[in-house]
């Protein structure tokens, strides 16, 4: 079986997949000081709620933005997995995709992938995370580029820090825009602004693209969004590790297709 690990800047998604369907699926956060010891401790637990352990494993694949956190995620698969992981952004790493874009991170580049493999023409692709991420896909697939926003939680604290008198809240959609008390206006402001913020950049995005565009909503707050808003036609919350299954499926058909050494 594979595990796909999706490392993110707030959580670390780990999944197992068995060649045909994600059998397991468990989110932890995103801690660069954790060791691969600590994290052998945490899937041995994880894996065995599902009746699962180290031995069904045979193989790995990491996409991470978090650079600090590679080394034991590595590691965490040679030691306890006994398998050398794909990591997605490596050069013997295979996409079967164009990329026409400078710094485009890895989560980015996979849902890439998984999107234009399950929807047709031109994309855009909304991902929920720490950042928010806009990414255009052309109707054959490539990377196009894209738009980086605030996360919706990352705009949440920013306001409660820069401001004394202004608490912590959550996201939340409201019932009224007009708040009758400073909780209430500030998770407006957040909510219905971002909507807002959605709304405007897909409307853009379309215009300055110039053609017809599917829009896909993904990652940890999309679901929160994407009801209240017409412009996110598709909520797929698995896109990311449904492209690591298929990155490290081209990357096994292509090994199989080398020629062998003389």
């Amino acid at each position: 079986m594979l595990l796909a690990i999706d490392a993110g800047n707030t959580n670390i998604v780990f999944a197992v997949h068995d060649g045909t369907q994600t059998r397991a699926e468990w989110r932890s956060v995103t801690e660069t000081t954790k060791t691969a010891d600590e994290y052998a401790v945490l899937l041995k637990q994880l894996l065995q709620l599902h009746d699962l352990s180290f031995e069904d494993i045979d193989a790995a694949i990491i996409a991470t933005v978090v650079p600090a956190a590679l080394f034991d995620l590595r590691r965490l698969c040679r030691k306890y997995l006994n398998c050398e992981p794909l990591v997605v952004g490596d050069p013997n790493v295979a996409l079967g995709i164009k990329v026409h874009a400078e710094g485009a991170g890895a989560d980015r580049l996979v849902n890439t992938v998984a999107a234009h493999e399950r929807y047709k023409g031109a994309l855009i692709v909304i991902d929920f995370g720490t950042a928010t991420t806009f990414d255009i896909v052309s109707s054959e697939g490539d990377y196009e580029g894209g738009v980086i926003a605030p996360g919706a939680n990352v705009s949440a604290e920013a306001l409660h820090s820069a401001a004394a008198m202004l608490p912590r809240v959550a996201v939340a959609r409201t019932q009224a825009v007009i708040g009758k008390a400073t909780v209430p206006a500030m998770q407006s402001g957040l909510y219905w602004g971002y909507i807002g913020l959605i709304e405007g950049l897909v409307a853009r995005i379309k215009a300055e693209y110039g053609k017809p565009m599917t829009v896909i909503g993904t990652g940890g707050l999309a679901n929160l969004f994407h009801r209240q808003t017409p412009v996110i036609e598709h909520l797929d919350p698995d896109l990311t590790i449904r492209g690591l299954v298929q990155i490290y499926a081209r990357n096994l058909e292509r090994a199989k297709a080398k020629p062998a050494p003389e």
